[in-house]
């Protein structure tokens, strides 16, 4: 008896994660990842408050050493922070090998995005809201009664309230 032929449903599209997962485990592994999990799920595993602060760079093994040593990277400012946490992180990433894969977490204190770039970012401070000026408002609103819709009515009186608002400013 003879299977009746089955017709693809993908019309030769391929998932991309199938794609790419051999070239994300060479990338990994060149790493010393020899799970790409821990990068992938690093906020899962150690909790998003460790994972704010620091992400993994390397797991590098030594000669003749039992387990391998984790390469956090970290600002100088949260590697005390990091420092104290290091059990407990140790602990969860070895919980997701399911074994004592880990045996040391090694501390790098530097920018993530290099040392030239990595320079504190300094960002101005939010801007106060400016009230208008009560008699632009008051205008505005005189000139904005006449429509009938209330959503047109506000919509021109914020237009209108703009407008006098800028020309007033230009005058001084």
């Amino acid at each position: 008896m003879k299977t009746p032929y089955r017709h693809s449903t993908t019309r030769g599209f391929a998932r991309t994660s199938g794609l790419l997962q051999s070239r994300i485990r060479e990338a990994t592994e060149s790493r010393g990842f020899a799970q790409s999990r821990l990068l992938t799920h690093w906020v899962e595993i150690v909790g998003s408050a460790v994972a704010q602060i620091a992400r993994p760079v390397e797991v590098s093994y030594g000669r003749g050493s039992m387990g391998a040593t984790l390469s956090l990277l970290t600002t100088g400012a949260q590697a005390p922070m990091l420092e104290m946490q290091k059990t407990q992180i140790l602990e969860k990433v070895n919980a997701c090998y399911g074994y004592r894969a880990i045996s040391r977490i090694r501390i790098t204190q530097t920018a993530p995005v290099g040392f030239a770039e990595g320079q504190a970012q300094f960002t101005h401070a939010p801007k106060a809201e400016k009230r208008p000026d009560p008699d632009v408002v008051k205008e505005a609103q005189a000139l904005a009664d006449g429509a009938g819709d209330e959503k047109l009515r506000l919509a021109l009186e914020a237009l209108a309230t703009n407008v006098l608002s800028k020309t007033k400013k230009h005058k001084r």
